[in-house]
């Protein structure tokens, strides 16, 4: 039955809301940790923004390997071979250990990297104290993300939902515990906010564990996990790590711009990482409606409906400049408010930081519709597969392009801050156009609708 507009708008609400109010949800802990670290210390913040972007950057890199289960999952599911999204599921788990085997020794031995990337020897102590305890977070991180693409490949959204809002509020209460010393506990500040972000990922791995195993018993994704399947990691891996150096250069783009904010000011990094908060929560809805676009062009590339697909596609790259256009105007109006409630106004810093925040609000509402461009084109070329092109369309628009233009205008031309995000807007524009014609010229392959079989893993 040939779909209308209504019916992919309904559809994609209905998959699309939780999957972005979990990732609203997700990015509240982030937030949390900013807020109360803007409200205990400004340093405490700065050093905070430097490590939370180090482990950003490599958690982004190794998500590369869950986000290839979830178009494999809905491709597998759209044929109806189960058995295939068991096997990329598993060997997206093992995929997902392994890469954090990988990377903890860069969370360990912090300092010396963030010294050698320029930082204040203070912040780069603090950043490293860090990285010591929030770095473990790796594992259960990647983990909970690969549990999380399998059960949106299922459309299983809705307790996503919930087990994230219920690790909002742990970690809530464990940053105020810790952070301030409430409650008999000790008053750790930027440590605190550490093991506060390891306790609560920890709970959401098992959260998430016990309700797929649950959810989805037909799948057996626990039974006999220790079994390698080297047919499917291979598949998990080849999809993956393009994935994962694409989101890589996007955020690299962004944590660029965090080391040479780094370089202008502590006022000014700390203005930054604010911002960044704020517009990253606006993106969050834009990435639940990709991620919903990955899941729809999959079960649509698996069943062979390519006209669907691409009608699908047109659809939510509208609900998404809606959203986009909204953001765009809240930024320009009210972004001091926004920006306020990261900030305790009896600090003698706050004033200057709130200006600088003012500033790049402004800078941030230019990259907004191109910013949820890229986002969609990006999730429909995940869902029929299509990996390897965008990674070096990423590679060229964000680090050929829009980090030296951040310096140029940032650091060169004397623009500071703002001159910064303006290279951003460069970045991500370019990578909008290019995407969007890359989706345009997509064909499908002759056997888009075949699902190789497998024996039972």
């Amino acid at each position: 039955m040939t779909q209308t507009t209504r019916d992919h708008i309904k559809a994609y609400l209905v998959l699309g809301l939780p999957l972005v109010g979990s990732h609203v949800a997700q990015m509240m802990i982030t937030l949390i940790d900013t807020l109360m670290l803007g409200w205990y210390d400004v340093d405490a913040l700065a050093a905070q923004v430097l490590a939370g972007t180090m482990f950003f950057v490599f958690f982004i890199f190794g998500s590369g390997f869950a986000w290839a289960v979830m178009p494999k999952v809905a491709t597998a599911e759209g044929a109806g071979d189960e058995r295939q999204a068991r096997r990329v599921t598993r060997m997206g788990l093992w995929a997902s250990i392994m890469f954090g085997v990988a990377v903890m020794p860069f969370f360990l031995f912090a300092e010396p990297v963030l010294l050698a990337l320029g930082q204040a020897p203070e912040l780069a102590a603090m950043g490293a104290d860090y990285l010591a305890i929030a770095g473990w977070g790796i594992f259960p991180a990647l983990m909970v993300m690969t549990l999380k693409s399998f059960l949106a490949a299922l459309e299983k959204t809705q307790a996503v939902l919930w087990i994230t809002v219920a690790a909002v509020f742990a970690n809530a209460l464990v940053n105020y515990m810790l952070i301030f010393g409430n409650w008999g506990a000790p008053e750790l500040g930027i440590v605190g906010a550490a093991w506060a972000s390891l306790v609560v990922q920890g709970l959401s791995l098992v959260l998430i564990m016990a309700y797929a195993q649950w959810a989805t018993p037909e799948h057996q994704l626990f039974v006999r996990f220790w079994r390698a399947d080297w047919e499917a990691f291979g598949e998990v891996f080849k999809l993956g790590w393009p994935i994962g150096i694409t989101a890589l250069a996007e955020v690299g783009l962004f944590a660029a711009s965090s080391v040479m904010m780094g370089w202008i000011g502590t006022l000014q990094l700390a203005a930054h990482g604010i911002a960044m908060q704020v517009i990253s929560l606006a993106f969050m809805v834009h990435l639940g409606l990709s991620n919903a676009a990955t899941v729809r062009a999959g079960r649509a590339y698996g069943r062979g409906e390519i006209r669907a697909l691409r009608h699908g596609a047109y659809t939510v790259f509208g609900m998404s400049m809606i959203v986009a256009s909204l953001a765009v105007v809240v930024f320009l109006v009210m972004p001091e408010l926004l920006l306020s409630a990261f900030l305790d106004p009896s600090d003698p810093d706050a004033p200057a930081v709130m200006a600088i925040g003012v500033g790049l609000m402004a800078a941030a509402a230019l990259f907004q519709l191109v910013d949820a461009a890229q986002v969609m084109a990006l999730g429909v070329l995940r869902g029929v597969q299509d990996t390897r092109v965008p990674m070096v369309i990423a590679g060229i628009a964000y680090w050929v392009i829009g980090v030296p233009v951040s310096y140029l205008l940032g650091v060169s031309f004397g623009l500071g801050g703002v001159g910064i995000w303006l290279g951003l807007a460069v970045g991500l524009a370019v990578a909008a156009v290019l995407l969007i014609w890359r989706f345009l010229r997509w064909r499908p392959k002759l056997d888009h609708s075949t699902v190789r079989p497998a024996e039972q893993a």
